[in-house]
């Protein structure tokens, strides 16, 4: 293995960097969009259930189907990275938006209601008491959707993308181990390392929630 690396370093550095952007840059705008979608759920409490059932069924859908089709809908025609960050940035939307949801109505209705009454209109209420109340659950599903797309985007090496996906095809199609080993290993490093931070981000962030 130490052999292969040595060989073949730029290729196991591209797909790395690869991976990373596929798997990241789809977090950070499901993050992004999945926010305020959380919060409409909330805040119109009919919508809870049709949304949070429409997210439900986003996430159902195989991951390698909705690669395949995605040129179709965006009218590309062609299979590019787009596709698979369009893909799992549906994913990250559809697992957040519930986890955002979730999280703002864990927040006890007293400290909502404490907050009003000390002059808080709803947008300062929502940033300032709410969201750092509901942050532990918001987290916690951020991490799961973050190690979930790191591990989705080798899927993408079915159809030519996926970074360290990428070398479990090779692997496979040479009958070689070496690079199917390699790509097991940085694809787990990468989802524990990325899980760590999240949780050194979240200790950081959100104090009060550690046990004493």
């Amino acid at each position: 293995m130490i052999e292969y690396l040595r060989n073949n370093h730029v290729i196991v550095w591209q797909a790395l960097q690869e991976h990373l952007y596929l798997a990241l840059l789809p977090v950070l705008l499901g993050f992004v969009i999945a926010l305020p979608l959380g919060y409409l759920a909330v805040r119109f409490p009919r919508l809870y259930h049709p949304l949070t059932n429409v997210y439900g069924i986003l996430y159902s859908i195989p991951s390698l189907a909705l690669f395949v089709f995605l040129p179709v809908i965006l009218g590309t025609k062609v299979l590019s990275p787009i596709n698979i960050v369009v893909a799992l940035t549906i994913y990250t939307v559809a697992l957040l938006a519930r986890t955002v949801a979730d999280g703002l109505r864990s927040v006890d209705a007293v400290v909502v209601q404490a907050a009003t009454a000390m002059g808080y209109r709803r947008t300062r209420r929502l940033i300032s008491v709410e969201l750092p109340i509901a942050l532990p659950v918001i987290l916690a599903g951020l991490r799961v959707a973050t190690v979930s797309n790191i591990s989705l985007v080798s899927v993408g090496s079915l159809i030519g993308i996926g970074g360290l996906g990428q070398l479990f095809t090779r692997g496979f199609q040479l009958f070689y181990m070496e690079p199917i080993l390699i790509g097991v290993i940085l694809s787990v490093l990468l989802a524990a390392i990325a899980d760590l931070i999240i949780v050194l981000v979240q200790r950081a962030i959100t104090p009060w929630t550690r046990v004493a």
